[in-house]
């Protein structure tokens, strides 16, 4: 199985998100409809709306839900990209100009408010105050996440605990909450629901693992951002602090200044250190067991072909180079 026969499983319902996604981002305001299509129709995995796809459909689900609740974890997801570029003045995003490079800060912040109020007001459509929960509980972590992590740049003291609770706050929590999403509407056991919820966790914690470790290690074509942005901004992602941890005090001194001047003196010291002491290895070593753990949640569920490709998933995350 490959991350391709996932896609062909799951192809007539990511239409029917799609179908969603594009009705839903109907404004009557242009610059709204310009920006929102800019970013959705500008690739990405669409890994989250997948995700409630395949829980509800592990779980039994044969309703229209799933298809709304997709589509409004999209939208989640791409407001707090809209956000993100903003605040890390980013410039490059699946190999495309970000949204506030091609149409400025104000309006990229503007119109990721508009998609948050808009997955809003498709959730209320559900009548499920169980999903309102879950949705409300992830974007608001996800807000804290980015304050902590806005908190940790250009700080070479933060440690692996603290970096993990950015990523689990920042990242891992919309897993959580699409896997989540899927078992609520399949009418899931709390325990079931618990078992899958904890999967996505893990899923997501692996998946910005791979990404950080991307970051140092990937092609930016296939990545589509540039190599060294998370430097260029400061972030202590777990390249950097394993490397701090375990190399001489000169790497590690490169390191600590790389953090708090944002590699101004050049990435390829960085690089060097980070290949001398195995960092990206233990990165994925990392990754690998959030993957483990994820696939164990799991691993009681009823088989079936949707609970084979969330296991399938699980093992793309770590073997990605995008």
């Amino acid at each position: 199985m490959s991350i391709e026969y996932i896609r062909s499983f799951i192809a007539q319902d990511m239409d029917i998100v799609d179908d969603v996604i594009r009705e839903k981002l109907h404004s009557h305001v242009l610059l709204i409809r310009q920006v929102s299509e800019y970013i959705i129709n500008s690739g990405g995995k669409r890994l989250r709306p997948a995700l409630v796809i395949l829980s509800a459909g592990a779980f039994g689900y044969s309703g229209k839900f799933q298809h709304n609740l997709a589509a409004v974890v999209e939208f989640i997801h791409t407001a707090t990209l809209l956000h993100d570029d903003v605040v890390d003045e980013s410039e490059l995003r699946r190999n495309k100009e970000t949204a506030n490079a091609l149409f400025g800060n104000a309006a990229s912040v503007l119109v990721g408010d508009f998609l948050y109020s808009r997955a809003f007001q498709m959730m209320v459509e559900v009548d499920n105050m169980r999903v309102m929960q879950v949705l409300a509980d992830a974007t608001n972590t996800i807000a804290e996440g980015e304050v902590l992590q806005l908190l940790n740049c250009r700080d070479p003291h933060v440690t692996e605990e603290n970096y993990l609770q950015v990523i689990r706050y920042k990242t891992a929590k919309l897993f959580e909450a699409a896997s989540r999403l899927g078992a609520i509407l399949g009418n899931a056991t709390p325990e079931e629901e618990d078992a899958i919820a904890i999967y996505g966790m893990h899923l997501g914690t692996a998946f910005q693992l791979i990404d950080d470790m991307l970051d140092y290690s990937g092609n930016n074509q296939d990545t589509g951002k540039n190599l060294g942005d998370d430097l260029a901004e400061g972030k202590p992602t777990l390249p950097l602090i394993y490397a701090m941890r375990v190399g001489t005090p000169e790497q590690a001194n490169i390191i600590r200044k790389a953090i708090e001047e944002g590699g101004k003196d050049g990435f390829q010291p960085v690089l060097d250190v980070i290949r001398q002491t195995a960092a990206l290895d233990y990165a994925k070593q990392c990754a690998e067991v959030e993957v483990a753990t994820a696939a164990a949640a799991i691993a009681s569920l009823p088989d079936s072909e949707n609970k084979k490709c969330l296991l399938e998933l699980a093992s793309f995350a770590v073997t990605r180079n995008y």
